[in-house]
């Protein structure tokens, strides 16, 4: 049993690591920044995508970007952040394990700018169609709960797919400056 747990701790290095807490807090940063009423719903899905996309393009490894859901999560909801307690688990989570799928079908989608834009959207759809499950969950009307989601899926899955066309340039950046490896690995 101790191996295991020595084993989970091994599967990123520290620079790594330190790389994907850092993703995390300026998802975190970000949320906090943009609590201003910006009348633009979805818009903090912008920094959520880019920086998710960020840490698995330049942590090329299974659960990189589960990990900074992980992390920023549970962040929100000890800072008070997140007005649906464990829904907020959910939120992070859900979109970061998109993008460690997309990243497991392929390795090499964050040097590409329509499949970046593709995983953005995707995963910013799903994190919209948890407020849609939970209202679903409440007995909200089924007219007024359907309208508010293809409103709120459609602005999600826009800032999303924005946050995410940045990444792929800084990927192939960060590539060329040899500060990230060149190849990608499971």
């Amino acid at each position: 049993m101790e191996q295991e747990k020595v084993f989970i701790w091994r599967r990123f290095t520290l620079r790594e690591a330190v790389l994907l807490c850092f993703c995390a807090t300026l998802i975190i940063l970000t949320r906090a920044g943009l609590r201003l009423h910006l009348h633009m719903p979805g818009h903090v899905m912008f920094f959520t995508m880019f920086f998710f996309l960020l840490a698995r393009g330049c942590v090329p490894r299974l659960g990189a970007a589960t990990l900074v859901g992980l992390i920023t999560s549970l962040a929100s909801i000890l800072l008070g952040m997140g007005s649906g307690g464990v829904i907020t688990l959910v939120k992070f989570l859900l979109p970061a394990l998109v993008v460690d799928l997309a990243g497991l079908i392929a390795p090499s989608f964050v040097t590409s700018l329509i499949a970046c834009a593709t995983v953005g959207v995707l995963a910013s759809l799903l994190r919209a169609g948890t407020n849609t499950g939970v209202e679903w969950l409440l007995g909200i009307d089924e007219e007024i709960m359907l309208n508010k989601a293809v409103i709120s899926a459609g602005l999600n899955g826009l800032w999303g797919g924005l946050g995410a066309l940045a990444v792929p340039a800084i990927i192939r950046r960060l590539r060329k400056n040899g500060l990230i490896d060149q190849g990608a690995s499971a």
